[in-house]
């Protein structure tokens, strides 16, 4: 479950369709990470199709108690072995050193990390592995990013609107502030905007994000830009984040 922040404020969860870039970032931590470098998440292919689950809930009051909800899971197609639905991703990423650890330099080795981060991987990951939400537990096994015949793969666009983003940490970020970010996955035209491939080949459009708090971007951000991204704000996208700082307080 990749909650949507949104739906919690009745009590009540809901999942996002597609895995967020702090709950990928989170599974790459769980096999294997260290304050020495900061992972980064390249891209992720969706295998099986999307598909929901509600489940009656009984979650504890603060007072003491029961409370009565309804959770909205994310899940896919029937496993073939199994016979059980499961969501299942393939997912490409890569780490860089944390510069705002200078103590840390001496530790700045990139074929002992790589060699252990694969260890790792080959047997599941040093920690707990789950998608979004503890109770949702998850399995990680190496894979060459690309292969096998991914559910969307044929699909030319997907929008998914407005999604939370990730959690920027002084640690991180070099900000003495800890900050949200929201990114709005949209297809402008070639001439509004650059456009990359976000989620693997089915989903192309830009990446527009900014801060609620109105903090820097992050390292990721200025990456993007790097890259030929050109992360600005049209104003239909001024607008959405204009309303959602007057309805939300962080």
């Amino acid at each position: 479950m990749f909650t949507d922040p949104i739906t919690r404020v009745g009590g009540e969860k809901c999942s996002y369709h597609l895995p967020t870039y702090e709950a990928l970032k989170g599974i790459a931590k769980s096999i294997y990470w260290k304050p020495t470098f900061i992972w980064y998440i390249d891209g992720a292919r969706v295998m099986r199709r999307i598909r929901t689950q509600t489940k009656g809930m009984k979650p504890l009051d603060y007072g003491g108690g029961n409370t009565l909800a309804i959770y909205t899971y994310l899940t896919g197609d029937a496993d073939p072995a199994t016979g059980e639905p499961r969501a299942e991703y393939q997912v490409r990423a890569h780490f860089e050193w944390n510069r705002y650890r200078p103590e840390l330099e001496r530790d700045r080795n990139d074929g002992k990390h790589f060699e252990i981060a694969k260890r790792s991987l080959e047997r599941g990951g040093r920690q707990d592995i789950f998608l979004g939400t503890r109770e949702c537990q998850g399995y990680v096994e190496p894979c060459d990013f690309g292969s096998g015949e991914g559910e969307y793969d044929d699909l030319d666009e997907l929008q998914y609107g407005l999604m939370f983003h990730s959690f920027d940490y002084p640690e991180t970020s070099g900000n003495p502030n800890s900050s949200m970010a929201y990114s709005i996955f949209r297809a402008p035209t070639k001439s509004r905007l650059d456009t990359r491939r976000i989620f693997g080949p089915w989903l192309r459009s830009a990446l527009v994000w900014n801060r609620i708090s109105n903090m820097s971007m992050s390292n990721h951000t200025r990456a993007l830009r790097a890259s030929g991204v050109r992360c600005e704000l049209d104003s239909e996208t001024s607008r959405d984040l204009r309303s959602l700082r007057r309805t939300t307080s962080i």
